[in-house]
């Protein structure tokens, strides 16, 4: 699930995640993205040229269940991308484009020790496009199923 930057604060599912700073990092390799240049959807594989790890901006939350345990939860955090150069290219003409919130490495703690919303609002942009890239990958088609066991 993702949360949208531009309503994160007035959501009831995120409201109080934001306003209390419950932010989290979510670390990934890549994140899959459809493109439609084609004009059909191809899945893309978008990561970092490098290839190395990164983190996207997140909120966590937490609620108790009746048996009086804890569960948790995360949401990434998205932002506006009609202009960014790569993330434009994705998802169906016409919808809005929307870009995961990656962190720079230099900026995870700050990110996550931050107290103040207004200044949280400053992590929230694109990152740039040179450093990142989207690499056609297909699914790979179900082996066929047999009917025999051995």
């Amino acid at each position: 699930m993702n949360a949208r930057a531009e309503t994160i604060g007035q959501l009831v599912s995120y409201k109080r995640a934001w306003l209390q700073c419950q932010f989290c990092l979510v670390p990934m390799l890549g994140f899959f993205e459809p493109c439609y240049e084609s004009g059909k959807p191809e899945r893309n594989l978008i990561n970092l040229v490098d290839g190395q790890p990164f983190a996207v901006a997140g909120l966590w939350r937490s609620w108790g269940e009746e048996d009086g345990s804890q569960t948790y939860s995360f949401t990434q955090i998205t932002i506006n991308a009609d202009n960014h150069p790569l993330m434009r290219r994705m998802h169906k003409p016409g919808d809005e484009k929307r870009n995961l919130v990656i962190i720079h490495e230099a900026g995870y703690n700050d990110w996550l020790t931050n107290r103040d919303i207004e200044l949280a609002r400053t992590f929230l942009q694109n990152y740039p496009a040179e450093q990142m890239q989207a690499i056609p990958t297909p699914l790979k088609p179900d082996p066929p199923v047999t009917d025999s066991l051995f």
